[in-house]
């Protein structure tokens, strides 16, 4: 996809994720575009599904909702059947912010957020193992989040696509 990118596009996703509130007269001047070309970039980056959606941040911890955990997950019997019922279940719980299916021993990779230790084990037994499609869980607590972006790394499409 990066064929269709160029440095400008570049730097325009650049600066959408980092803060999407920008206005596109905002954006423009900060490339060094009009805001009519500059929009019509923006339209077709969204065309194209390279843009899927313009979300705002929040902060969990003053929210209350600073308990954060990893959960490994294995079904029990990981059928077609049970990987699509587990997705369509996983997808319902607001409390799992990431779901990923993954290699190894296990099926898949959780990140669960939640307000304390008490409202994460409710979850697990009300939710989680309900399911019954689950055979084990592994859980790590996060004890301070190290880096935490929503960010695509860009420079890796490729070296002259770096927004500068």
């Amino acid at each position: 996809m990066s064929e269709i990118l160029d440095p400008l596009d570049a730097r325009i996703l650049d600066l959408i994720q980092q803060d999407a509130g920008l206005s596109v007269a905002e954006i423009a001047e900060r490339v060094g575009l009009s805001s009519s070309p500059c929009w019509r970039r923006i339209r077709r980056l969204e065309e194209a599904g390279i843009i899927q959606r313009r979300v705002t941040i929040l902060d969990r911890e003053k929210l209350g909702l600073g308990f954060e955990v990893y959960c490994t997950v294995k079904l029990s019997l990981p059928t077609r059947d049970n990987l699509d019922a587990f997705d369509a279940a996983i997808s319902a719980f607001p409390e799992v912010v990431q779901c990923a299916t993954v290699t190894g021993s296990a099926d898949y990779e959780l990140r669960i957020v939640t307000v304390d230790m008490h409202a994460f084990d409710n979850f697990l037994r009300d939710r989680l193992l309900s399911l019954g499609l689950v055979s084990n869980i592994e859980s790590r607590i996060v004890i301070r989040s190290v880096k935490n972006t929503t960010a695509a790394p860009l420079g890796l499409i490729s070296p002259h696509l770096a927004p500068g």
